[in-house]
């Protein structure tokens, strides 16, 4: 896959991941559906693995890689599976948009990386009041609306560690040896929250728009969507891969609002314009000179 290719292919399964989410619980229950995503992205990577003859190494170094990334893609997507319940895609993807930020306060702690700058951390307090302005009008205690930001921002805090800590080792893995062997380790704890938190199988009550929204996250939002991630991460800077999380949210509000009718009210307008601004701030706020002549930058 050419970097130009899965750059594009990360944005676009990136930008439409939430409604595909929402849509494939509206009938399968959460657990459930995370756990048939992943079984799908597993059976069909270990078939392309055996056709291409691509090594996967076990030794201990490679099962440390896979844990790590692992631990995002359990707790990042089981708990986005039960925030999809309370929230909108929209703003899903647009709290997943603060994964950078968290990214960076963890690597400060875990990879004892250089103090936030200044600039960084004006650029978090805009995006985090953003978010607190979409999420004040946008859900009420009542709806239990509140358990969707706790599991969203829960995902983004597993994403993000997830993340940082996938950068303390230090191997050399074909990016699809990396997908299948971290969906390995984590397929068996979907099948454990499934069995903890649900253990039927209603196949009855399924709808079409549920299986194939589940059928495309399996194949695109998992299998081909973590290729590409893995790809555009050994071949570009950081500061190209992050644009991607300033452009997710815009489609994928707009995704939400055209095809499953998701309201877009001033609030959430003006929250998603801080947010994003706070991310661009954070991202590009360096480039300003009078942030760099003052050396606040990192």
């Amino acid at each position: 896959m050419s970097v130009s290719i899965a750059y594009l292919a990360v944005l676009l399964i990136w930008s439409t991941t939430p409604l595909g989410i929402v849509w494939s619980s509206e009938s399968i229950n959460p657990s459930l559906a995370v756990l048939l995503r992943m079984l799908i992205a597993l059976v069909l990577g270990a078939l392309v693995i055996k056709v291409r003859k691509i090594n996967i190494p076990w030794h201990k170094n490679a099962l440390t890689l896979y844990t790590y990334s692992a631990l995002g893609i359990f707790g990042g997507m089981l708990c986005s599976y039960l925030a999809a319940s309370y929230l909108s895609s929209g703003i899903m993807s647009l709290v997943f948009g603060l994964s950078p930020v968290i990214s960076a306060i963890l690597a400060k702690k875990i990879l004892a990386e250089p103090s936030i700058s200044s600039v960084r951390k004006l650029s978090m307090a805009i995006s985090l009041i953003g978010l607190a302005v979409v999420c004040s009008d946008n859900f009420t205690l009542a709806d239990n609306g509140i358990y969707g930001v706790v599991f969203i921002l829960l995902a983004v805090f597993f994403f993000s560690l997830s993340g940082v800590l996938v950068k303390s080792v230090s191997i050399a893995i074909h990016p699809l040896a990396t997908t299948v062997g971290s969906l390995t380790v984590a397929t068996p704890m979907f099948l454990v929250s499934w069995l903890l938190l649900d253990g039927t199988l209603p196949v009855e009550l399924w709808q079409e728009k549920s299986i194939w929204a589940t059928l495309y996250l399996g194949i695109f939002g998992s299998l081909i969507g973590f290729y590409a991630y893995f790809t555009v991460l050994q071949k570009l800077s950081a500061s190209n891969v992050t644009l991607i999380t300033l452009i997710t949210p815009v489609i994928a509000l707009s995704l939400g609002a055209t095809l499953n009718g998701e309201e877009i009210n001033d609030k959430l307008i003006i929250g998603a314009f801080m947010v994003l601004l706070g991310l661009s701030l954070y991202h590009f706020g360096h480039l300003i000179p009078g942030f760099k002549k003052k050396g606040v930058n990192n």
